[in-house]
């Protein structure tokens, strides 16, 4: 299948670059989902067999065949549903599966590509943990975010965000292809392994136009070092890329207990997570708090966790939001430069309709950090909920450059800009993706088909959104979301009505 394309659906998949576009937009589907993907799409019709299957994705490792089901499993929700509403992969039971959509082989294939940024621009892709213990996966894990949340701080560089960084986790590619798909011109690779105490870090920084390593080192320290090592790395990349700086950012707030760390490291991955995934995350970062009640980190995602259980939980509102607001508040207290503190209270101030002070913390948290995507897509929330749609609309743009590969929410927050400017054709594209078909984005997807006239989608999709939501009512969530204008909320109160949302 040498430089072989495969088209099928809205789908290209090219198995030598290790990448899946839809519709020339790239997929995060991991390393071993694709090299299923390819076993199938390259045998379409035909039925391959389990054994097949594990032997191309685990090549020699002997694995469960539950793995090869859950793999599965996620292939069949990356892609969703084929043109005639059926699943792309069949299952034979006991013998394997098939591939049962229509595929043609592509030559000369283009991929989009992103406009390069005006600044020197970067992307930290997973550090690979070399230590025989599983167990610090989360911890090399935390390694590489707060890598690219101490670069994102420098205002003279542009800096790929963690999810989308962490799309290539596990993926053998070559540097110029992930260079691409992000659109930077450099990568930061490395691996590290913590053990007896100690942590080893090699790091290398690769100039992906000439293929040139502009530096590389290695490290070994103690393990009460990490965070003043963290600093080092993180200060001879931005010293190759701008030169030294002369006023380097304020320092971060760093955690004084280690446990803690791993603990609020491992709760936000949950954060995007089912309900029990969050409550697990709660009771982490609970844990966090209490044996490092001054770290800043902690006290913001609790903040988030509180914030989020109000809204798709059904919990008690006020006090939960108040749950919420207070944590919030704490972490800028205890680290007043972190940005992403700045941006989640922002956030919550908006929803408490002090919409002067929210304005002014997600200034504060842009200045702090330009390259906060997070930032910039709750931002673009506020605003066109504030009928500033074309700027809502940009801020948006500026958070999916920052994060190609971003969570599920950044989709649901450009389809309710794109409904917002009377986009309605691309808000239905947009929230038909399988990143956020089935969220509660479902709602805005249903007044959009009610704006096109196409009432009987529309309220199909009601139905769908309200057995997972059963007790909305479009009064209440006009009550509780934070308008600033009269004339964007009938807008949105009418799709939702002609969608037959009660």
């Amino acid at each position: 299948m040498q430089g072989s394309h495969f088209a099928f659906g809205p789908f290209v998949l090219d198995p030598d670059a290790g990448t899946l576009l839809r519709n020339d937009d790239p997929v995060a589907v991991s390393h071993r989902g694709l090299k299923l993907l390819v076993a199938l799409v390259g045998r379409a019709g035909d039925i391959v067999a389990k054994i097949e299957l594990m032997d191309a994705a685990w090549p020699g490792i002997a694995v469960e065949e539950g793995n090869l089901t859950v793999q599965i499993a996620q292939l069949r929700k990356l892609l969703g549903s084929s043109a005639g509403g059926g699943e792309w992969i069949a299952t034979v039971p006991r013998v394997g599966y098939r591939f049962t959509g229509a595929v043609h082989r592509l030559s000369g294939v283009r991929r989009k590509t992103l406009p390069m940024p005006d600044k020197p621009s970067i992307a930290v892709l997973p550090f690979l943990n070399i230590g025989s213990d599983r167990e610090q996966e989360s911890f090399v894990d935390g390694l590489t975010e707060d890598l690219i949340t101490d670069l994102s701080r420098m205002p003279g560089l542009f800096v790929i965000a963690r999810n989308s960084a962490f799309a290539y986790k596990g993926r053998a590619m070559d540097v110029r292809e992930i260079a691409e798909a992000l659109g930077v011109r450099y990568l930061l690779e490395g691996s590290a392994r913590r053990a007896a105490g100690r942590v080893r870090i090699n790091a290398k920084l690769i100039d992906t136009v000439s293929g040139d390593h502009l530096w590389a080192e290695r490290f070994d320290r103690s393990l009460d070092d990490i965070f003043a090592l963290q600093d080092e790395v993180t200060g001879r990349i931005v010293e190759a890329l701008l030169g030294r700086l002369r006023a380097p950012p304020p320092p971060r707030n760093r955690p004084k207990n280690l446990e803690a760390y791993d603990l609020c490291v491992r709760a936000r991955k949950l954060m995007d997570d089912a309900p029990q995934a969050a409550e697990e995350a709660h009771l982490m970062l609970t844990r966090a708090i209490s044996l490092d009640p001054d770290y800043a980190e902690a006290h913001r995602w609790l903040a988030m966790n509180h914030w989020m259980g109000w809204v798709h939980s059904g919990g008690p509102a006020e006090s939960t939001r108040g749950i919420a607001l207070q944590l919030a508040r704490k972490a800028v207290a205890i680290d007043p430069n972190d940005a992403g503190c700045r941006w989640v209270l922002a956030y919550l101030l908006a929803y408490e309709r002090d919409f002067a002070e929210a304005d002014a913390q997600f200034a504060k948290a842009i200045e702090l950090d330009p390259n906060e995507a997070d930032t910039f897509a709750a931002l673009s929330d506020i605003t066109v909920l504030a009928g500033r749609i074309e700027e809502g609309l940009e801020h948006v743009r500026k958070a999916f450059r920052l994060n190609p590969f971003p969570a599920s929410w950044y989709y649901l927050i450009l389809g309710q800009a794109q409904y917002a400017a009377g986009q309605y054709g691309a808000a239905v594209e947009t929230l038909r993706r399988d990143e956020t078909y089935r969220t509660s984005s479902r709602r805005f997807l249903a007044a959009s088909l009610a704006q096109l006239g196409q009432l009987d989608e529309a309220r199909a999709e009601t139905a769908l959104f309200l057995v997972a939501n059963p007790d909305f009512s479009t009064a209440h969530w006009a009550m509780t979301e934070p308008f600033r204008d009269p004339a964007t909320l009938e807008h949105f109160v009418d799709g939702f009505r002609k969608a037959g949302l009660p």
